[in-house]
């Protein structure tokens, strides 16, 4: 058997890609659980088996850095992004399980406005993994990014606003709170996301 000194830099672009591919997964999976009438119970089962596999790919990742000699970038670079990514995965399985566990029927309507920004989030940053392995055309993606986290912090301050309106009881409204700051810290985290991957972009340019 021929000992590779130099393992593979392309598996971590793959690993990456497929983080990625996961969030896109798990925000069309909120966006299921938070349209009245779904199976909530059967959708967050699916959300669970996609935050499984997205720590699967974080230790996939955290394991190739152990053993690899040669890096595509720098090793904490690498640990940052597959970190962050993986507080996105973890975020949104959150807002996801407690929807269920406080059996919320009916959410304000501008939490669908705060999923359709992680959804478009998943998607920006899935299209943008595969531009890693040149460090191209990258500008547009995490200024979009920003943009899309900007949008979501006005619509989570409206949300607050509405539940502090008057409109639900307390204990509603302390339920209704701890998802939409899960679902904002998602947003967050996909725009730790796209800085880290223009921080890489800066040192390897």
């Amino acid at each position: 058997m021929r000992l590779r000194l130099t393992p593979r830099e392309d598996s971590y672009y793959d690993l990456f890609a497929d983080s990625a591919n996961n969030l896109v997964t798990a925000s069309r999976l909120l966006v299921e659980i938070i349209s009245d009438g779904s199976d909530r119970e059967a959708l967050a089962e699916k959300m669970r088996a996609c935050e499984h596999t997205g720590d699967e790919r974080t230790h996939a990742i955290m394991n190739r850095l152990n053993e690899s000699f040669i890096t595509p970038f720098d090793r904490e670079d690498i640990y940052r992004l597959a970190s962050n990514l993986d507080d996105v995965m973890d975020y949104m399985e959150a807002a996801a399980d407690l929807i269920g566990l406080y059996q919320i029927d009916h959410l304000p309507k501008e939490v669908v406005r705060q999923v359709e920004v992680l959804e478009r989030a998943a998607e920006l940053t899935a299209e943008a993994m595969p531009r890693l392995r040149s460090m191209s055309n990258l500008n547009e993606y995490w200024i979009e990014i920003n943009r899309l986290e900007n949008q979501a912090d006005q619509v989570y301050r409206r949300l607050l606003a509405k539940l502090f309106g008057g409109e639900y009881d307390a204990l509603t409204v302390m339920k209704m709170k701890e998802v939409i700051d899960q679902l904002e810290m998602a947003a967050d985290a996909f725009e730790h996301v796209a800085n880290t991957i223009e921080s890489i972009a800066v040192k390897e340019s």
